[in-house]
């Protein structure tokens, strides 16, 4: 270690009594062992009062401290940590000394960290009268306050001059917490330090006169404050949840805990050692993990047979785990946490089924499920080690089932998904397996317990007849006479061993116009077919009909009919608009545009001919002219005066034998004023050609 006078600043003849270690720190070069009764240093304190009652504490428990100084190893050591404190009190002193244990090379570097040394030499300098050794106070220290730290001297004496201290924690925030005797330099706190808050101050101390003036000075004086031990170990980054396969190797790493320290990283009180305290469950074996009482790192410690997930009590453990500072000597303190660990499965058990077979029963023409068959698997029932797929492997050709699994219980649910015929088999054998959706692990083989057969005996069950074809189609003329036959339907019973009979009937006619033989199914005409008719659809008329057989009960087929009519020409054309309006001054003779519509298809509607019926009188009124296939224009040969007339119009159709619709046209002739069309006095004259035609013809009758 290093000498006590590298530290002494000044010659021990010119300074006053300092209460406290004459020396402060100490760094020793780590040996490969300090042995029982082995004298490590020599410390001196004095209070300057006889040092009565003067009592030595260890922070490190493997060494004590004799009543003359003497710091000597309690026992054989090997490892202390790198670094440990005295604490000496007397009746009338107390202090703090700090031992570093280093290695030959951190030891030049260590001892000019404490000082800061370069640049800020604390010996004298020529011309420099102020002596500022470092102050170590340790952190917690109790009332009373201010308590005596230190001293700062000056060698030489001037008269009025006062010592003044500045910086962060004197006349910086945090403010207040160090004070120095103007006149005898003594420095005190006056306050409960925490390391672990602020770790050194960077003070400044200076001499002054009366006036304030600095006649010497700055000079640096830096104060550390000393760890004590009074922060528990804490885990931070909880949940701790860790995960290890079913089986796995002893030794296996499961996770890491990892606890923090508030305390100096750089003494025991910062150094943690980990520990398992509890294990919950506690089977099979107490102590299926282990912790790296320095890592922190858990590990497997059984044999992979005894880590079985199947045979467990539970897939999950908690474990308590402390960590305690001081390298885990009894008087460290102590955090705890809960390491939650999961077994993984693997799949390592096979599913099986609950046996070699199962029965089913169901009825011909009827889908759905069947039967559920049941297995067991040992795996971790939220992987797919457990989950089951189900395959048909013999006995559907006809892909007439289908097996699913049920996510909740596992079953595979066994469906008929195309309707089965008891008249084409009455059983069923079908040869099923069960894997799971994961691989197995190499060592494991599905077996006969992954297979199973199924029996499935079909029911037979009174079927309803079938029409041949279905829909049935035919095309006939509308307008065939009542009594026409349209079809003969053909039905057949699908229970060929029951030996039945078939009879018909009409089941649907919407327009009433047909009936079928009960017996023979011949289908007839009761009334005219009718194109044109609201009952048929794009040329279509649609018709169902029914076949019951004789069973008890009997059993129904529904045909359906589709005939196509095909047109005639039974429509004549009709003509539009039927009123037509004119003012009685117009300039423009072209009263309506006329249009022919027919409800038959071409070619038995357009081309339309229009014509006049014959005008007779000494003067023709008007005129019509073809516009199109479809429509023509009503043109009036002169003004007419205000009254109504009907104008004769025969409009013909194409057909073979073309139809002809003689029909009127109405026309108004009305007065019009100021774009107002006043038709209501022609409505009294009824002015109808027609009208004047008959007359006259009487009138020459009489003659």
């Amino acid at each position: 270690f290093f000498p006590p006078q590298v530290l002494l600043l000044a010659c021990a003849e010119d300074l006053e009594c300092v209460p406290g270690f004459q020396q402060k720190v100490f760094y020793i070069e780590k040996p490969f062992e300090f042995t029982e009764d082995q004298l490590v240093l020599n410390l001196n304190f004095d209070d300057c009062k006889g040092n009565n009652k003067l009592n030595f504490e260890v922070s490190n428990p493997d060494f004590t401290v004799q009543g003359d100084g003497s710091l000597v190893a309690l026992k054989n050591v090997s490892e202390v940590g790198r670094a440990f404190f005295v604490h000496a009190r007397s009746e009338h002193a107390e202090d703090m000394a700090e031992i570093f244990i280093v290695g030959a090379k951190e030891k030049h570097g260590a001892l000019k960290e404490i000082l800061k040394l370069e640049g800020n030499s604390v010996i004298p300098r020529q011309k420099r009268a102020i002596l500022a050794t470092p102050i170590l106070i340790p952190e917690n220290q109790r009332p009373p306050f201010p308590r005596l730290v230190g001293k700062v001297i000056r060698s030489e004496v001037t008269e009025g001059a006062k010592f003044r201290l500045s910086g962060k924690g004197v006349d910086q925030d945090p403010k207040g917490i160090f004070r120095i005797n103007e006149i005898t330099g003594d420095v005190s706190v006056t306050r409960t330090l925490d390391r672990e808050a602020i770790a050194s101050y960077e003070l400044e101390v200076e001499v002054t006169d009366l006036s304030g003036k600095t006649i010497d000075g700055p000079v640096r004086l830096d104060i550390f404050v000393i760890d004590q031990n009074d922060n528990r170990p804490m885990f931070k980054e909880g949940p701790y949840v860790g995960h290890v396969m079913e089986g796995s190797a002893t030794g296996t790493t499961v996770m890491r805990m990892t606890a923090f320290d508030a305390d100096d990283a750089s003494t025991d009180n910062a150094l943690l050692r980990y520990n398992i305290l509890k294990q919950t469950p506690s089977k099979p074996s107490p102590n299926m993990f282990y912790i790296d009482p320095e890592k922190g790192d858990i590990v497997t410690v059984v044999s992979p047979v005894l880590l079985d997930r199947e045979t467990m009590e539970s897939p999950k453990y908690e474990l308590v785990i402390e960590a305690k500072d001081m390298g885990g000597l009894d008087v460290g303190l102590t955090g705890t946490a809960t390491a939650t660990i999961l077994i993984d499965d693997k799949n390592d058990h096979p599913p099986e089924f609950t046996k070699k077979e199962f029965q089913a029963t169901v009825k011909e023409g009827v889908t759905g499920v069947i039967v559920n068959l049941t297995v067991g698997d040992r795996d971790d029932p939220a992987t797919g080690a457990w989950r089951a797929v189900y395959t048909i492997i013999n006995g559907n050709p006809g892909q007439s089932f289908e097996i699913h699994t049920n996510p909740q219980t596992n079953e595979g649910m066994l469906s008929v998904v195309k309707p089965l015929d008891y008249e084409i088999s009455a059983f069923h054998t079908l040869l099923i397996k069960v894997e799971n959706e994961d691989p197995l692990i190499p060592d494991i083989a599905y077996g006969p317990s992954s297979t199973a057969t199924v029996q499935i005996t079909v029911e037979d069950v009174n079927e309803g007849p079938v029409f041949h074809p279905n829909p049935m189609a035919v095309i006939k003329q509308e307008n065939i006479p009542v009594g026409s036959v349209v079809l003969t339907v053909n039905a057949t019973d699908p229970d060929t061993l029951q030996h039945q009979t078939i009879r018909y009937s009409v089941y649907k006619d919407p327009a009433g116009w047909l009936d079928i033989h009960p017996t023979n199914g011949t289908i007839g005409t009761t009334a005219v077919l009718d194109r044109e008719s609201p009952f048929v659809q794009d040329n279509v008329y649609t018709a169902l009909f029914l076949a019951i057989d004789s069973g008890n009960p009997p059993a129904t087929g529904t045909g359906t009919l589709h005939i196509t009519l095909e047109d005639v020409n039974d429509n004549v054309p009709s003509l539009y608009p039927t009123l037509a309006k004119v003012c009685e001054d117009a300039k423009d003779l072209r009263v309506v545009v006329l249009g022919a519509t027919d409800k038959d298809l071409h070619p038995n509607t357009d081309q339309f001919k229009f014509e006049l019926s014959k005008q007779s009188g000494p003067e023709k009124l008007w005129r019509i002219n073809k516009l199109n296939n479809t429509h023509a224009q009503v043109v009036l040969l002169q003004n007419l005066k205000k009254a109504n007339y009907n104008i004769p119009i025969s409009v013909t159709d194409s057909g073979k034998p073309p139809l002809t619709n003689n029909t009127e046209l109405k026309l108004q002739v009305c007065s019009c004023k100021k774009s107002k069309m006043d038709c209501s006095a022609s409505d009294a004259l009824h002015i109808s050609l027609s009208l004047v035609l008959l007359s006259l013809l009487s009138l020459l009758c009489k003659s």
